[in-house]
Parts: C-alpha cells; structure tokens; sequence
C-alpha cells in the first residue's frame, strides 16, 4: 500500500516497475532523471512478482529484491517503494499495477509509467495496452544498445499512443543487473554500480555467488 502525498491536489507519479535483482545505481538514476525532468512529487518502486515476461528465468526470491529496493531509496523521502505485483497471486501485468494505483490514489493522481524505449515495440504483446495508455503517460528513456522506435508505426497497431508518450533524452547508464549477478560470482567489485547498502546487503546474505 503506497501513501499518497500531498495537500489535495492531484500528485504527479512516476512508476518505475522490473525485477531490480538487484537494484543498481542506474535505475536510480533514470528515477531521478525522470522525477526532475517531469517535475515528479513521487516516484513508485515496484518490484516485480512474477513477470510474465521472464517466467521461465531463475529469479531472487522476492523477500531479498525488495529489501534492496528500501535500502537504496531509504535517503529519498520522494522515492517511494510499493509490493503491489509481489502481493499479487499469479503473473504480474502493469495495467493490473495501474489499476490498482489508481484505487489506491482515489483518483489523487496522475502517472508517469517509466520504460526503456526499446519497450515500447513491446507494447502490443502486453496485456490490455489501450487501457495501459489510458492510466499512464509513458515515459521512455534510452537504452544502450538501442534506438528509438518508430512511434508511427505503434501507433497504428495502438491508437493514441503518440498523445501519450514523452521521450526523454539523457546520458546512457551503462550499468546491468545481469553483469552485476556476474561480478559477484566471479568475486569481482561492484561498489560503483549499486548503493553502498545494497552491495553490503548482497555480500552479507552472499546473494549471487552461484
């Protein structure tokens, strides 16, 4: 359950989903990048249940990734941490975290769904994507290794999306969760791509090492 800020007027939300196994110093900084360019009072952590998208990789039981996820936006009072698709029963489906958002919000808020702009391709495969554009702007950043889409063409296959699509451009942060599980297998440092707290977090319950 998230609580919403604010004096009565409708709180401007930014929701950053994905598995964050483990959280890196690179989500934090699209969050921050996303929060200042949009003027965002909040943004929403959500850590993933179980994506449908990733259903048949090995993942870090959810219990380790969100308490990675406390102790990296424990110093930020406007990042906020929601267990909404780990309370889940069942895959995870971001309209189903929307809706639930919104109930939560009454009405409270506007959304901001932050993405990788490599996703919006993607767009179509996931469950109800009209309805997805109707709870949320989305906001898309760059990825390495990837170029922005043809908007146009999306737009075709979901009608509206165009209205409902803010680009934001900012410097790449090369950094990978994957090549972090990696590292630490390999025993080798990782101070620079995650918090302090969560490296420490991870050696400490020897997280990764197989």
């Amino acid at each position: 359950m998230v609580t919403p800020s604010g004096n009565g007027e409708k709180t401007k939300v930014g929701v950053l989903g994905g598995t964050f196994d483990p959280v890196h110093n690179g989500h934090l900084a699209i969050a921050e990048e996303t929060r200042c360019r949009l003027e965002l009072d909040d943004v929403i952590f959500v850590p993933a249940g179980k994506p449908w998208m990733k259903a048949a990789k090995p993942i870090t039981p959810a219990a380790h990734r969100i308490a990675m996820v406390r102790l990296a936006i424990s110093r930020k009072p406007c990042y906020r941490l929601s267990t909404i698709e780990v309370d889940m029963a069942g895959p995870s489906y971001t309209v189903d975290t929307l809706e639930t958002l919104h109930y939560e919000y009454r009405g409270r808020a506007e959304f901001y769904f932050i993405m990788g702009w490599d996703n919006l391709p993607e767009l179509v495969r996931w469950k109800n994507p009209p309805r997805i554009i109707e709870l949320a702007c989305l906001v898309a950043l760059p990825r390495p290794g990837s170029s922005l889409p043809d908007l146009a063409a999306i737009e075709e296959k979901i009608p509206g999306l165009l209205k409902r699509v803010i680009i934001v451009e900012m410097p790449l942060v090369n950094i990978s969760a994957t090549d972090i599980r990696e590292r630490v297998r390999e025993g080798l440092p990782i101070g620079e791509m995650v918090p302090k707290e969560v490296e420490w977090y991870i050696r400490e319950k020897g997280l990764y090492r197989d």
